[in-house]
């Protein structure tokens, strides 16, 4: 007789829409018993729905992750539920789409305090069980920003940098102590998700990923295969490779191609409806708000597939110097550019 194996116990912050939708669905297709962290109660319920249509089981935990005493409870609560966990994926966001001159204290701690400080409680928690038991995977989400700073999204920019630190710290520590547990980070491409509808903005046009933009599956899928291998990090789209390579060797470039650029190619030509949801401090999709699911206005032209992705999980070396000769490709193409217009 063979011993039956234990399903993956998975928490997931930022459950209920988006990226952390779509890792559910990736999770739930493989029967992973998911503690589903979020604020949202019909987001929630829609997600807990899915995992059981898809084959795993679903624990629904209205958490902000701003709040450490509530992400440690949420993580106590999956173990009573489902055993030990195995996988912790660290999702959760909120933004401010605006000038950094007209975003609020209040507004930039709040945005910091999810985005950020959000990951740190669940490596926390995470790590409260793990590092005893000397086994388990964390992943946290982070971005081709956490590398570069754009306009209009500072405090986002800021939480990515501020977890890309966090992130190789904590690793090194692990590290240092000879442990078993792993923790990485997959740095994501803009995503046709529910953020730009739902996010607060200031803006007058309506936000927009800055293309190429990619389906949040695929992403998705790529934080599973962090999730079971022990990579450092792996980029998601030759965009975020580029991005991330351009700015090592040209910050200059990125510098003045962004101030040219980077308020245009985030809005739409649409004005911003006056009643549009944000969900900074309450979720758009709480009770009554209905279930946003994990694609957001973008599926006519966001791409499905990641070659590039699926080559950097294999040989992410190639991955890292084709991105940099591209990237230098692109900054002197740019500087030649200029110097002729002068």
């Amino acid at each position: 007789m063979t011993k039956t194996k234990r399903p993956e116990v998975v928490v997931i912050t930022g459950a209920s829409g988006g990226l952390g939708r779509a890792i559910v669905h990736r999770f739930a297709r493989d029967g992973a018993h998911i503690g589903l962290i979020a604020r949202g109660e019909d987001g929630l319920a829609g997600a807990q729905h899915d995992v059981e249509h898809l084959g795993g089981q679903a624990l629904a935990l209205p958490t902000d992750v701003a709040d450490a005493k509530a992400v440690e409870a949420a993580a106590a609560k999956t173990e009573q539920t489902f055993g030990p966990i195995d996988i912790w994926i660290n999702d959760a966001m909120v933004t401010v789409f605006a000038p950094f001159t007209e975003i609020t204290a209040e507004e930039f701690k709040r945005a910091t305090e999810v985005t950020y400080l959000g990951q740190v409680y669940g490596v926390m928690s995470a790590l409260k069980r793990m590092i005893p038991r000397d086994r388990g995977t964390i992943v946290n989400v982070g971005s081709a920003l956490a590398y570069r700073g754009i306009p209009l999204q500072s405090a986002y920019c800021g939480a990515k940098h501020a977890i890309q630190g966090f992130t190789e710290s904590v690793r090194t520590e692990l590290l240092h102590n000879k442990s078993k547990v792993w923790i990485s980070m997959v740095q994501m491409p803009a995503m046709n998700t529910p953020q730009f509808g739902w996010g607060m903005s200031k803006m007058p046009n309506k936000a927009q990923p800055v293309p190429p933009i990619y389906q949040p599956e695929v992403a998705a899928d790529a934080v599973y295969y962090a999730a079971h291998h022990r990579r450092r990090q792996i980029y998601v789209g030759m965009s975020t490779v580029v991005v991330i390579q351009l700015n090592k060797l040209f910050p200059w470039f990125g510098d003045l191609y962004l101030a040219r650029t980077g308020f245009q190619s985030q809005q739409t030509h649409q004005p911003r409806p006056a009643d549009q949801p944000a969900n900074l401090w309450h979720p758009a999709d709480g009770k009554g708000g209905g279930d946003w699911g994990a694609h957001g206005n973008f599926d006519a032209t966001a791409h499905t597939r990641s070659v590039e992705t699926w080559l950097a999980e294999r040989s992410p070396w190639i991955m890292v110097a084709g991105g940099a000769a591209m990237a230098g490709g692109a900054a002197l193409a740019g500087l030649a550019a200029r110097r002729r217009d002068g």
